[in-house]
């Protein structure tokens, strides 16, 4: 048991596999150098005390015996709700949260779709348990995590997310089965970049539900239990209804690119796996209808300055994009810059995306 620290735990982005982790399938996030940070100190009593350096305002003071799903909009203000839902799941868990003084500091852009939500409930988690002298496994860290997003924020996600702010290794990108919850660390030497779009997205929003609800739909049609157990993608032509077979299609279909694409990581095959990028963009532009005009423009303005290849990444409907590159990617900066420009767009925000470690104890 300890009576402070501060903990870091990173972003997330996504090499391939978009919405196939709440379908059962496979997903190859990597962590991000970006990330947040919950400096942490017990309080005798059972208050949590939130502060936020991003948003500056008097302390958020909430009960620990009050939290619950349902009343996050009358007790709990906006991003509040993760670290409460955090504190919530890991009692309901079983765990003896203390009361404590959380100061939460991040350089992740909220809603550019590098998971700056996962990464505060990751943060958090890591205090908490430490503050009260547990020592959980960080498989069932990321499934409390993922239980207080769902249930008390109200985003019916993946786990994708929390394993990788949790589990990832540096150098490596994550491969996990969401069916079984196997991981496998896989090298990856890739040079990569993020090009913040700054269109921002909201998860809470009901697109996302709206997909989740139509690959359960399909499932049925199809009848499996997830779209995970669907054998052979031409199978998808089966389903009538014509919106429903495109968002079948593209889950099967990323879930084959994710083990094509860790195969091609381990033979440095880099410009393949930039190809297959610029397929993921296409089918979630077009079979599961989640990308934006930003989000298409970089891509196509990237793919034409030298990227090898290039996506959206995250929850869809804003956010960012992940562009490979064989080298110096000023160029593509710029290219990506003059297109936004030309549109009189707001202008885009890039960052290096080098495959980091996972959360741990900084201080």
């Amino acid at each position: 048991m300890t009576e402070s620290g501060v903990w870091f735990a990173p972003g997330r982005a996504n090499l391939m596999g978009e919405h196939t982790d709440y379908n059962d399938g496979f997903v190859l996030p990597f962590a991000l150098a970006q990330g947040t940070t919950a400096a942490a100190t017990r309080r005798a009593d059972r208050v949590l005390e939130l502060i936020s350096r991003q948003r500056p305002g008097p302390a958020i003071e909430l009960a620990l015996t009050g939290l619950a799903p349902g009343t996050v909009a009358e007790t709990v203000p906006g991003w509040a709700a993760y670290p409460a839902g955090v504190a919530w799941a890991l009692r309901e868990a079983g765990y003896d949260v203390p009361g404590a003084r959380l100061v939460i500091d991040s350089d992740l852009p909220p809603g550019s779709g590098l998971s700056s939500s996962a990464a505060l409930e990751c943060a958090v988690e890591l205090a908490l348990t430490a503050l009260a002298g547990a020592d959980v496994p960080r498989g069932e860290l990321a499934a409390i995590a993922r239980r207080a997003e769902n249930e008390f924020v109200g985003v019916p996600s993946g786990i994708m997310d929390q394993s990788a702010s949790l589990l990832c290794h540096e150098g490596h990108a994550l491969l996990l089965d969401c069916q079984s919850g196997e991981t496998t660390q896989v090298p990856c030497g890739a040079r990569m970049l993020i090009i913040n779009t700054r269109a921002r997205h909201e998860l809470t929003a009901g697109d996302y539900g709206a997909r989740r609800a139509e690959c359960e739909e399909a499932a049925r049609l199809l009848s499996v239990p997830t779209l995970r157990y669907i054998n052979d993608c031409g199978d998808t032509a089966r389903i009538n209804d014509p919106t429903l077979r495109k968002r079948a299609r593209h889950v099967c279909t990323d879930d084959q690119r994710v083990l094509q694409t860790v195969a091609l990581l381990r033979a440095g095959d880099y410009p393949e796996v930039g190809a297959l990028l610029t397929q993921s963009h296409a089918s979630l532009r077009d079979d599961f209808e989640i990308s934006w005009p930003e989000a298409d423009v970089a891509v196509e303005a990237a793919v034409a300055a030298g990227a090898l290849g290039a996506r959206m990444i995250g929850g869809g409907f804003g956010g960012s994009v992940l562009a490979l590159v064989p080298g110096e990617p000023s160029a593509i900066c710029d290219a990506v810059t003059s297109a936004f420009a030309g549109r009189s767009w707001t202008l885009p925000e890039f960052y290096d995306a080098v495959p980091s470690a996972g959360a741990r104890q900084v201080a």
